[in-house]
């Protein structure tokens, strides 16, 4: 049955202005990092993208190497586009990014120009795209000079392959100096995709912290991992259960489950509880919540692997406001917990 988006699609979801650009991102995003790759049946994909459009969700977030296998979610992200959403093309943000191994060799990683706008190319083929609307460097590349990295990402905006610039993963130094380059160049940086989440809050920390760092760029961001890979849900206030996540070692070890952490985990769902929340909305929310120590999050970038848990996700929306009391009580289980799977490591040396 042919689609058509419902009219409705702009009526409940906040939109906010990306740093001190004219783009606005939907405060919830949808990424398709899980879900979206060869293991889902295609037609659940499409049901959680139609809802997600219908509900206001305009923004998918993509990268050459989701899958699995790596490339595939673009490749059917690409399908469901031509299927259902070309008549709206001009309404959607779509993003994809380039860094982490893609193919082999010395150019399938990193942030070489030639890798770089080599893969973006190949993300514009797999998705049958002109365009998208912003490209990432999906990690800092220690290695290659950071006049590379962005000069790439200048020649993908000059050359019409993207219509913004990003960064993802970069620690405040490096953001500072990337933004420096990117407008010496002619193009803003326009967003950093950071990890953020109650129990991963390395943006916070240092002077300037990555949030100051880019209110001083007049750039926005877009927190990935917000629920802690599925630990700030209540699916392990329990213990670990069979087929999860960390029960398959899927971007979360079961090491990870310490009950030092789940207890962290329970106060925060007592919390949500006495708002009338889910866990999970507690803690998109929370994301959201507006500018303490310098914090200002556009939007949070979440998954969902049905309909129904995207629903339940979205629902956050209904609930952004806290009191000063919560924000202390949180603070208490919101703590740093060393769960940040993307913090820089050096390269092996051998490959």
């Amino acid at each position: 049955m042919a689609y058509s988006a419902a009219d409705t699609r702009y009526d409940s979801m906040p939109y906010r202005r990306v740093g001190r650009s004219g783009l606005k991102l939907p405060a919830i995003s949808l990424g398709l990092w899980h879900n979206f790759g060869d293991d889902k049946p295609f037609e659940v994909q499409r049901a959680i993208l139609r809802r997600a459009f219908d509900l206001g969700v305009n923004h998918f977030d993509l990268a050459n190497n989701y899958g699995p296998r790596a490339g595939s979610a673009e490749t059917n992200f690409g399908r469901h586009l031509r299927d259902d959403f070309g008549p709206y093309r001009d309404e959607l943000i779509i993003s994809t990014k380039a860094g982490y191994d893609m193919w082999p060799g010395p150019y399938g990683e990193w942030g070489s120009r030639k890798y770089l706008l080599a893969s973006l190319d190949q993300s514009l083929d797999r998705m049958g795209l002109d365009y998208v609307d912003i490209f990432y460097s999906h990690r800092p590349d220690p290695e290659t000079p950071l006049e590379e990295t962005m000069g790439a990402l200048d020649s993908a905006v000059r050359s019409g392959r993207a219509l913004y610039a990003g960064i993802s993963s970069y620690t405040p130094e490096q953001t500072l100096e990337a933004a420096r380059i990117l407008k010496e160049l002619g193009t803003p940086l326009l967003i950093h995709q950071p990890s953020y989440s109650m129990l991963n809050r390395w943006t916070e920390n240092g002077t300037p912290n990555l949030y100051e760092a880019l209110e001083q760029v007049g750039a926005g961001s877009i927190a990935f991992s917000p629920l802690a890979q599925g630990l700030l849900t209540d699916r392990y206030l329990q213990g670990i259960p069979a087929g999860s996540r960390a029960d398959q070692a899927k971007s979360l070890a079961g090491s990870t489950i310490t009950e030092e952490r789940l207890d962290r985990v329970r106060g925060l769902n007592r919390i949500a509880e006495g708002r009338g929340q889910s866990l999970a909305q507690l803690a998109i929310a929370w994301i959201l919540r507006g500018q303490p120590r310098g914090s200002s999050v556009t939007s949070a970038l979440v998954g969902a692997s049905s309909v129904r848990q995207l629903e339940d996700t979205l629902a956050a929306i209904n609930r952004l406001d806290f009191s000063a009391g919560e924000l202390t009580a949180i603070d208490e289980f919101a703590v740093e917990s060393d769960i940040n799977l993307w913090a820089q490591r050096e390269p092996d040396p051998l490959t």
